[in-house]
Order: C-alpha cells, then structure tokens, then sequence
C-alpha cells in the first residue's frame, strides 16, 4: 500500500496541467484519423473491406488496451507514462507511413496490424497519464473534468481532419508521417506541465473557469466543422487553408488563459486548507515534494467520518467493529463497499462492474463499428468527400462529452440521480439513429451521424466518473482502462465479424472491389439497433442497483469522499 507524501500546495497547478492535458487529449485522439488513411491502406496494399476492418479492430485494440498503463500509472509519475505513449506513437506510425509512402513495398498484413496496435495504442498511455491525474487533481469535479477530456479527445478527429486538409492537401502519407513525429513532439513538450498537485477544497473550484474551458472547447469544435465545409465546396488559396489551421491552434490554447488569469489576478479569498481524508483520490507519486512549502495530503479519519461513510444496513456489530478499528484497537481489513477504494481483484467478482462494462461495451462497441467504416458508408451512400461526415460525427461527440459530463454532473448533486440513466436514454437514441441508417431515407445520413456522434460522447463522459464513483480513484487507471476494452471488443465482433462480412458479401454479389446502395450496411445497422436496445435494459438494471449509492455519495447535493477500507 502507498505511502501518504507531501507534494507543493497552490491553485494554479492544477490548471496549468489541465491546459497542457488538453494537448495530451488531442494527441491522445489519433485512433480517430483511421477513416482519414485507411482507404489509402486498403488501394495501395490492395486489401479487400474485410482486411480493412481488421486494420480497424488492430486500430481499437491499440487505442484501448490500456490495462498495463493503468497498472504503470499507480507507480510511476505521469511524465514516465507521456515518454512511453510517445515512443509508441514514434515507431507504430512511422511503420504505417513507410508502408503508405511506398519507402518499404509491401510488407506483411500481420506487420501492419502489430504496428497499427502499437502506433494507436500511445493513446492509452497518453489518456491514462492525463485523465487520471487530472481526476485526482480535480476530485470534486469529477464528472465536468472528464467531460472537459474526453471531449477534447473527441473533437481531435475534427482537429485532424482540419490539418489533413489544409496543411497536408488531403495527403494520407503526409498525415502519417505528422502522427509518427508531431505527436511525440506535443506530448513530450507537454510531460512537465502534467503532474500530480494538492487539490483545493471542493469551495475553492471556480465553476467559470470549467465553464470557460467548455464553451472555447464547443466554440473550436464549431469553427472545425464550418472551415471543413468551406475547404469542401469552395477552392480555397494554400494561405487560407494554413491560417484555418493556424486559427486552431489559438483556440487550443484558450485553456493557458485560466493559469495566466490566476497569475496576473489572484484571488482574495481567505485560502481553504487542502483536503485530505482519502487515499482514493490524493494518491500521488513519490518523490514529487517540496521540502519548504509541503502540507500533507492524506490525513487520518475519525471513527464518526467512518459511520458517515457507510452503506445502509451496516449492523450494530459492524458499527462496533468500525469504531474499534478507528481508535485502533482492531487491525481487520473488511470488504470495501460500493463508493470505497477497490483492489482490482474485488471489484471484478462484483456485478455492477459487470453491468457496468457490458452497458459500455454494448454502447461503444456498436458507435465504433460506424467510425471504423464511416468512409464505406459514405461512398455506399453517393457522399464522395467524407471529410465532412467525420468532422460531424467529431463535433457532436465533442457535444455528447460535455455534455454527458456537464448534466450527469448536474442531475448527480441535485437529485442524487446516478450517471448510468443518461447511458440509458443515449442507447435509447442510438438504436433510433441506427434504424435511420438502415432506413437511407434521404437527408438522414449527416442526421444519423450527427445523434450518434452526441451519444457515442456521452457513453464515455458517464462511464468515466462513474467507474471512480462506484470503485475509488486509488486504483482508477486500470478500472477505466478495462472498461475501455469494450472498444475493441466491439470492433473485433461487430465491426470485423459482421459490418466486414456482410460488406464484402454485398460487393462481391457487384462484382466490384466497393460495394454501393443501401444493402452494403442495412443488416449490420439493424443488428446495431437491436444492440442498443439490449444495452439500455442492462443499463436500467444498473440503474436501480447504485442509486444508493450515489444517494450516500451525495447527500446534501456535496460530494462526499468516503473513507478508504485500507
């Protein structure tokens, strides 16, 4: 178990990683440029849809495999996680752009895919590295901050595309090769900024600064997305294209001005002492203290705070045993409750956490099978340039994550209403906008793209507080990373072995290398929709089981740290 260190108190280092996260986020969003390459792969490699798809599940597999940086990340200090991302992100694109460049002609299919996973798999290790510092960082904002992420994990493909377009000229060679060099280059300019700090009390969070953060991020995401249409319908000069990017990177910069505000503007308000009463959310890294200005973080509990943080139906021997073991009289370790830190290996044999991955995976699993094959749905359905789909699909998850954070965040503190419910209602829309796929009526395609893209956002920016809600944060990077997993599970199952097979069934009864119409996908979305429909029953079910939980969580509409069981 870690030891409680002392690490340097102020407000503005918390901001300042915040801003350089968003960076990270970015960077951190790479898995979404599949769609902008994967047509190049599958024409100079020559692979047919099915291999495609593949291609895709590596690229899902990559990006969510982050078990062994959820481990890392308890041990080592975040710039440590940073470097490793970075390396991979290095050596996995620059695999992928020789291949596409024509510099090494024809390597193996099994070699591409290893590189895909280890190219896209640098995302794991760069969100591992800024979301759960910033969640300890920001322990009573848990929700609004990791929506804030997300989203900006989110709008990245739209960031993407805006550069694949304007400064790269739609050159899926060159956008590699900026994968393989630029990435690295952001993260490890960015490793020192990341870092564990003291939290301030759960007062001294300025909401306008979150606010600020979320309505720069909305104002970029609709920026993206109107310059994406303009480089599409209209032939504009190479000057304007790089001033479109150079535009994005000032608003990208937008979340420097809350540290640079606190800096020229300081607060005059009495400071508040920093808090402390868990290991759940202030576990940090050894080695990382200020000798001369140092509190310490963890503090020890009273046996009464214990009584206040558990469950109902705890007995009078329970009561007992707690207040012995906080006068020290009794040394037993009990079972955590829900809502207190969990090893790993007892949160697994719980059934929430079961409910919990398959509502997710059910969620993400089918919305990936679309962005994987969002450029084959496009052309299936007449739409040449799909730079637009995805920048749309970009923009409404960029919506969806804010969102999902900012109203879970709201309808949590209000009406202790647990976070799941809004799983529940956005899988409810899925399996609508998958019907409206199927359907191909006309003027529904962006329609569709548009609701799934809000919802798929929204499944990540619940299941992210969530996960620290029901099991703690001591251990949070390898309970969120392997909920992540139901991302590449869903590509693997739906998206390779259904969406990949039907297509490539369908264009061979064309006896041509792309399929076209409205049969290429029509049974894959239908099955869709009935997948989500089974998600927002077990999400239902999930529901019911924790809403007293978050009843414990926060009574009084505050949020409560319970005390660790250690």
């Amino acid at each position: 178990m870690s030891r409680a260190v002392a690490v340097k108190a102020g407000s503005r280092p918390p901001w300042v990683g915040l801003a350089a996260a968003v960076w990270v986020q970015v960077a951190g969003g790479s898995g979404y440029n599949f769609p902008l390459y994967s047509h190049a792969l599958k024409s100079v490699m020559g692979y047919n849809q099915q291999e495609v798809t593949m291609l895709g599940v590596a690229n899902d597999v990559g990006e969510n495999f982050g078990l062994i940086p959820g481990v890392i990340c308890n041990r080592l200090p975040p710039w440590v996680v940073l470097l490793i991302g970075s390396v991979s992100c290095f050596l996995g694109y620059g695999v992928l752009w020789l291949a596409v460049s024509g510099t090494v002609q024809s390597p193996p299919f099994w070699l591409l895919w290893i590189a895909l996973c280890i190219a896209t798999n640098s995302s794991a290790w760069f969100g591992t590295g800024v979301l759960v510092t910033n969640m300890r960082n920001f322990p009573f904002s848990r929700g609004t901050v990791a929506g804030i992420l997300k989203g900006y994990n989110g709008i990245s493909a739209a960031v993407y595309t805006e550069i694949y377009a304007g400064a790269l000229h739609n050159s899926s060679a060159n956008l590699l090769l900026f994968l393989a060099l630029g990435l690295p280059l952001i993260c490890l300019s960015m490793m020192y900024f990341v870092r564990p700090c003291a939290p301030a009390a759960e007062e001294d969070v300025e909401q306008s600064h979150f606010l600020f953060t979320q309505i720069t991020s909305v104002v970029l995401g609709l920026y993206l997305i109107t310059t994406t249409v303009l480089e599409d319908v209209l032939s504009l000069s190479n000057a304007i294209s790089y001033t479109f990017v150079g535009v994005m990177v000032l608003f990208l910069l937008a979340p420097l001005a809350i540290p640079l505000k606190m800096t020229l503007y300081p607060s005059r308000r009495k400071k508040r002492g920093l808090i402390g009463p868990s290991g759940s959310s202030q576990h940090l890294y050894p080695g990382e203290i200020d000798q001369d200005k140092s509190e310490p973080l963890l503090t020890p509990s009273s046996s009464s705070a214990n009584l206040e943080g558990s469950q109902e139906g705890d007995d009078a021997s329970d009561v007992d045993m707690l207040l012995a073991e906080g006068e020290g009289a009794v040394k037993k370790k009990r079972k955590p409750k829900r809502g207190e830190d969990f090893e790993f290996r007892e949160a697994v044999v719980k059934a929430d956490f079961w409910l919990l991955f398959l509502v997710y995976f059910l969620g993400v699993g089918s919305g990936v099978t679309v962005l994987n094959n969002l450029a084959q749905i496009g052309i299936a359905s007449g739409v040449n340039d799909t730079t637009i789909l995805l920048s749309t699909f970009s923009f409404c998850n960029l919506v969806g994550r804010l969102g999902g954070g900012v109203v879970s965040e709201y309808f949590v503190r209000s009406r202790t209403l647990p976070r799941t419910i809004w799983m529940t209602c956005t899988q409810i829309i899925m399996a609508i906008a998958y019907l409206l796929f199927a359907s191909t009526l006309s003027g529904t395609l962006y329609i569709s793209t548009a609701l799934l893209g809000i919802c798929y956002g929204v499944q990540f920016s619940t299941m992210v507080p969530t996960v620290s809600e029901l099991f703690g944060l001591k251990h949070f990077g390898i309970f969120y990373n392997f909920m992540l997993l139901g991302n590449p599970l869903g590509a693997l199952l739906f998206s390779s072995g259904l969406a990949g097979y039907i297509y490539d069934i369908e264009a061979a009864k064309q006896q041509q290398a792309s399929c076209l119409g409205p049969d290429c996908f029509r049974l894959t979305f239908l099955f869709l929709a009935g997948v989500c429909v089974l998600g927002s029953i077990l999400s239902i079910i999930l529901t019911v089981r924790i809403r007293p939980v978050y009843q414990m969580l926060y009574a009084g509409g505050s949020f409560r740290l319970p005390n660790t069981h250690h």
